[in-house]
């Protein structure tokens, strides 16, 4: 059975399409469809915006009601967005601020699956430095902990190389470090920060977009073909990030990895954090890409529910921690238009949404010029 809040999702996506559909359109106007292309054929991208605030749940109560306002909009051609309040933190006189951005891969993923994203990126700041991770590349299928130690070593080697080349040059006077993760990728960047290579950089660390990122796991997955393949992974593969991601590294759930990623603190030193889900990606859970709720999970009184709840408001607590800037939390949710694909089994295991975030890059467009301030 879909989640409520998923049916809820596509339902609201659908609605504004025919809502498109059925507009009167003014002969005078010319629109450039190469440039923005067709408006009920683009992805709709509902955006959820948290000052501070992220509602607290129970093991077994109603979803909260959270006091952020939100806000339905679609791929357009107006760009401008909603201005945020964000601190100056270049106030400083002398040398140059370093605005370092790496990009994750994911699963069995290649270091430029996030090129779209990274174009978008430099266009909107050119002076960034980006990193397509290489380190797990070929890796993917072994210990969450060792993909993370080698994004460290490798993300702590570029961050001194551009500093060394800043020293010669006036000397770096700040730096920004942001992530981008895809899949996985987002859990390896997860993981990386819990390194102590990377515990020197915490101080520094600006944005993190994650991109359909299963940051509470597989638990509550809806997806029963999927969970088969993740089964037989397990069986025949051995992977040990499928054991982690499904909760079977461990027979006492407290001790699994994902439980106590959560509890490290990986997430309360960013000052802009964006998690961009999919209603329509069958191979990460809803709820996980987005860290929250689901009715499944509010529903279980078992242990289960309540370690699930734990994990939850682990991470939840983080993105409520105090900071000394103001920090922006935002919930992207990104509906496509899969009219032309048709019915396929692309479609009907969800591989094709999942996949789309990385073919695509009209909802970054989007997201990226709406709110320019979390990316430069």
């Amino acid at each position: 059975a879909i989640c409520g809040p998923v049916q809820n999702s596509a339902s609201r996506a659908e609605l504004h399409r025919k809502s498109i559909a059925q507009m009167k359109i003014n002969t005078r106007s010319v629109q450039d469809m190469h440039i923005y292309a067709d408006p009920s054929r683009v992805p709709v991208v509902l955006i959820e915006q948290h000052v501070m605030v992220v509602p607290q749940h129970g093991s077994n109560k109603d979803l909260a009601s959270s006091s952020s306002e939100q806000k339905d909009t679609i791929v357009l051609p107006k760009l401008q967005g909603e201005s945020l309040v964000l601190k100056n933190i270049n106030g400083k006189k002398g040398g140059r601020v370093l605005r370092a951005v790496i990009f994750v891969h994911g699963f069995q993923g290649h270091h430029l699956d996030l090129r779209l994203v990274r174009n978008q990126w430099l266009l909107l700041d050119p002076g960034a430095e980006c990193l397509m991770s290489e380190a797990n590349e070929d890796k993917t299928s072994g210990d969450f902990k060792e993909m993370g130690g080698r994004l460290a070593g490798e993300a702590v080697a570029f961050l001194k190389k551009k500093v060394d080349k800043l020293a010669r040059h006036g000397g770096c006077k700040e730096l920004k470090l942001s992530f981008v993760g895809h899949s996985i990728g987002n859990i390896i960047i997860r993981t990386a920060l819990a390194e102590p290579a990377l515990q020197p950089y915490l101080k520094n660390l600006y944005t993190y977009m994650s991109i359909s990122g299963p940051h509470l796991g597989y638990w509550y997955s809806s997806n029963s073909l999927f969970n088969s393949g993740l089964w037989l992974l397990k069986k025949l593969k051995g992977a040990q990030c499928i054991h982690q991601l499904t909760f079977s590294d461990d027979q006492d759930p407290q001790n699994t990895f994902f439980y106590r990623l959560c509890k490290s603190k990986t997430l309360e030193n960013f000052k802009n954090i964006i998690l961009l889900s999919s209603p329509q990606d069958g191979y990460v859970p809803y709820h996980s890409a987005r860290i929250e709720l689901c009715p499944a999970a509010s529903a279980d009184n078992s242990r289960k529910g309540q370690v699930f709840t734990e994990m939850l408001n682990n991470c939840l607590d983080q993105m409520r921690a105090p900071s000394s800037e103001t920090r922006i939390f935002m919930r992207c949710d990104v509906n496509f238009d899969q009219s032309a694909h048709g019915r396929n089994l692309n479609t009907m295991i969800g591989r094709a949404a999942h996949i789309e975030f990385l073919e695509t890059d009209i909802y970054a467009r989007f997201i990226m010029w709406s709110f320019p301030e979390l990316f430069r």
